[in-house]
């Protein structure tokens, strides 16, 4: 002999897989209902199978849940940082507290096209290639007023070799160099 299965609740009879699809599409989670209704998390699961529930993924319950208007901002920033700064997906993901998947879907919402690895390595060098023209001008600058290559050297942590380097392209005509040691005798010849 079988024994009978136990008896159902109230509470249970009246949690309908309807009532539960209802509750899950309006932005419950399987965890909030089992709460709520007191049924086991596979009855639940059960119930919104048998209902034809098409089950979310968590990262889309949070999309979901989201504030639109915050995301849109978010979405927005991060496309900004992304075209106009050069951040890359990780730098993205770091700054938005998300994956680099989910940053990649946030500049894609906000209209961002990704870029290659290759387009983000040259847009960097370009921006690291203007810096470093802008301070071989202010090093141009500060020689053509007079300051020594060791001096400029020193004042901004550079080698003696690199200063001449940004010397050389931003085009500074240079000083004369100086003989500072001994003064040499000319050799005879017999």
């Amino acid at each position: 002999m079988n024994p009978e299965p136990p008896a159902a609740s109230d509470a249970s009879k009246a949690v309908t897989p309807r009532f539960l699809r209802e509750q899950y599409e309006s932005g419950a989670t399987v965890d909030e209902l089992v709460a709520a209704s007191g049924l086991s998390y596979g009855t639940v699961l059960n119930r919104l199978h048998d209902a034809g529930t098409v089950m979310r993924t968590s990262w889309q319950t949070r999309r979901m849940r989201q504030n639109p208007q915050a995301r849109q901002r978010l979405a927005a920033r991060l496309r900004t940082l992304y075209e106009q700064h050069g951040a890359t997906l990780t730098e993205l993901a770091a700054a938005a507290g998300e994956t680099r998947r989910g940053a990649r879907r946030l500049l894609i919402e906000a209209g961002g096209t990704v870029r290659t690895t290759q387009q983000t390595q040259r847009m960097r060098a370009a921006a690291r290639a203007a810096e470093r023209h802008k301070v071989a001008l202010s090093l141009r600058a500060r020689y053509e007023a007079g300051a020594t290559v060791p001096d400029l050297a020193k004042e901004h942590s550079y080698s003696i070799a690199t200063v001449y380097r940004l010397l050389h392209q931003a085009g500074t005509p240079m000083r004369p160099q100086h003989n500072h040691g001994p003064a040499r005798d000319a050799r005879k010849r017999p």
